[in-house]
């Protein structure tokens, strides 16, 4: 048995992460009608607990998980500590005595409580001393409802509102002007044309250094003249090179020794992480995290597909895939930018490609599109029952990699 989780950020008004929904499925082939509520949360819950730690999926940031009143009555959240969790409470819970109750123990030991697709009835007024978060479906909701909803809470600032499904900018800025503080969808992702960007010197020499590094054979005199016009990008490979990522046992001091220790394939990790990372300058971190996150999850896929032989071709088509929103361009304009292979550019721009049936792989487990997924599995003739475990070290390992350009920034 084995079963698929993903994660969707949630942002604050800064745009900076604030948590991450866990969803859960128990495979990705029968849109699962067949598990309920309550086994679906008893199962992540129990996994996080004794499979992998939550941290892998989260980071430093709180999960937030859902919970029926079964769940909650039978301690569920309780298996996880209050600084990891954030109890969700379906939409389903009908608002009494018992939850009530449930929502004050919990309340009494220090957790987070948010109600989730929260639908407007006076009842739950009740429950607004225990409430951290309400959750309010934007797709689903009406303005009129939202304001109602702005109006019961006021006598209780505690309270934050956490807008779902903001997909546009343009909804992200209706839901700021209305005060909400959260915001889960991917409006993040999507490139907002009006601030497009040019690239610098140095991004230009990253760029040519993609190229380079994309080859089947590696000019290492060209990749050194490269690396030695900028001091910056020479200075930035040395301390990555001798990161506690790799456990090196000797310093490693010059360019050349760099490249030649490193390798292609983590050069060219290496050149793509930073080349995002410089890029991504004003935009939601959270946008270079999920590019790394694509990337990894797209190699990993690539190399348990027998049909695709180059799987660092497949860990860049990742990290590009979100190149347009961190420029501010359409795809098409940052591909003529860009001296990237074919196969690349027609993945990103026409969608054409197993390379773009990779990514789509990765877009359909990033919104839970499960039965979406396994139809490119079955064409790639790539073994479902790998996927979660290559998703959840994609995410750790791009939770790592985030430390790194975190530091390094410093």
């Amino acid at each position: 048995m084995y079963f698929h989780a993903a994660r969707q950020p949630i942002l604050d008004r800064e745009k900076n992460l604030f948590a991450y929904e866990l969803l859960f499925r128990d495979g990705g082939t029968n849109a699962f009608p067949d598990i309920d509520g309550d086994e679906a949360t008893l199962k992540i819950v129990a996994a996080s607990q004794f499979d992998f730690s939550m941290t892998d999926f989260t980071g430093d940031r709180p999960a937030f998980i859902n919970f029926t009143l079964e769940t909650l009555e039978k301690k569920y959240p309780q298996l996880i500590p209050p600084e990891h969790l954030v109890v969700e409470i379906l939409e389903t819970v009908k608002p009494g005595k018992k939850l009530l109750a449930q929502c004050k123990e919990l309340k009494d030991l220090g957790y987070v409580i948010a109600l989730d697709d929260y639908i407007h009835q006076p009842v739950w007024r009740h429950f607004y001393p225990l409430i951290d978060i309400i959750k309010i479906d934007f797709l689903a909701t009406t303005l009129d409802t939202i304001n109602e909803v702005i109006v019961a809470i006021k006598d209780f600032p505690h309270i934050k509102l956490l807008a779902e499904k903001i997909e546009t900018h343009e909804t992200f800025q209706v839901a700021m002007d209305l005060g909400f503080e959260y915001f889960q969808g991917y409006f993040f992702s999507k490139p907002e044309m009006i601030k497009a960007k040019t690239l610098t010197p140095s991004q230009f020499s990253l760029a040519e250094l993609l190229y380079e590094t994309s080859k089947t054979d590696l000019d290492l005199p060209k990749i050194i003249s490269v690396f030695e016009l900028d001091v910056n990008l020479s200075y930035k490979l040395l301390r990555y090179s001798n990161s506690p990522l790799f456990r090196r046992r000797t310093e490693i001091s010059t360019i050349k020794q760099a490249i030649v220790t490193l390798g292609k394939v983590e050069l060219q990790k290496f050149v793509s992480v930073l080349f995002t990372a410089q890029t991504s300058s004003g935009k939601p971190p959270e946008l270079m995290a999920l590019s790394l996150t694509r990337a990894k999850f797209a190699e990993g896929l690539a190399i348990e597909c027998t049909k695709i032989q180059d799987t660092s071709m497949a860990f860049l088509t990742g990290m590009l895939s979100l190149i347009d929103a961190i420029l501010g361009e359409t795809m098409a304009e940052v591909m003529d930018k860009l001296p990237l292979s074919s196969e690349i550019k027609d993945a990103l721009v026409k969608g054409e490609g197993q390379l773009a049936q990779l990514i789509n792989i990765v877009k359909c487990y990033e919104t839970t599109n499960w039965d979406g997924a396994s139809a490119e599995l079955d064409q790639l003739a790539i073994d479902e029952a790998n996927v979660p475990e290559i998703y959840r070290s994609s995410v750790q390992w791009a939770n790592e990699q985030m430390q790194f350009v975190l530091n390094s920034a410093d």
